[in-house]
């Protein structure tokens, strides 16, 4: 299972003209929108404005129910990098995260899995995405409205978390979409999204022009 978490950025709250949020917005991401680092963002030709976002994953390391907040990281594996690739069309047309969100190879998680006692969650990580080499988030893990802890409490009380299970923990501000012009995905783009004491998700970004159907 993937989760994911709407405004969960004090940056990217403001750059939205959002208020901040009483509680954790969450979404599902389907497992084929799962890619490895290396391996291309592939948009299909219906969607016409594909967005970055840079997130500091956790990683589900023992099956979780209930879960309270101070024991919350005792239940993680670690963590790694994903990118909440978004068809921001489809979003807000239908207002359907979870599907607009769920493309495959929408969701690049990695270089690896790093423990727990390698990075300092509590002090903040650095997290800065480029596109094609030009830098459009740039903050730290110290914006986010609702931490690690808290956000595994609140979803393992309604929701078993199992092992491999990974919760997207949202994104900064410098999304395409909060740009002037908006900054889209574009074919021949290369996505590399760098996390304190992680290392770098790389994706190239390749626009699919003819769409399949019924491929098996």
């Amino acid at each position: 299972m993937i989760w994911g978490v709407g405004l969960n950025y004090r940056d990217h709250a403001d750059e939205t003209g959002r208020p901040l949020p009483d509680a954790p917005t969450l979404f599902a991401k389907s497992p084929s929108s799962y890619i490895a680092s290396g391996e291309p963002i592939v948009v299909p030709p219906h969607v016409l404005q594909p967005d970055y976002e840079g997130e500091l994953a956790v990683v589900i390391g023992r099956r979780a129910r209930d879960v309270r907040e101070e024991d919350a990281l005792d239940v993680v594996a670690g963590v790694t990098i994903g990118n909440d690739v978004s068809s921001r069309d489809h979003q807000y047309t239908t207002g359907q995260w979870s599907w607009s969100k769920s493309f495959d190879t929408f969701c690049p998680l990695g270089p690896e899995v790093v423990s727990l006692d390698e990075v300092d969650l509590a002090r903040g990580l650095a997290i800065e995405t480029r596109v094609s080499g030009e830098v459009l988030q740039s903050s730290s893990t110290s914006q986010l409205v609702f931490s690690v802890p808290f956000l595994i409490a609140w979803i393992s009380q309604g929701c078993t978390l199992e092992p491999g299970d990974v919760i997207l923990t949202g994104t900064p501000a410098g999304v395409g979409a909060a740009r002037t012009p908006p900054r889209w995905l574009v074919d021949g783009d290369v996505v590399e999204i760098t996390l304190e004491g992680v290392g770098t998700l790389r994706n190239p970004v390749i626009r699919r022009e003819n769409d399949r159907r019924g491929e098996t």
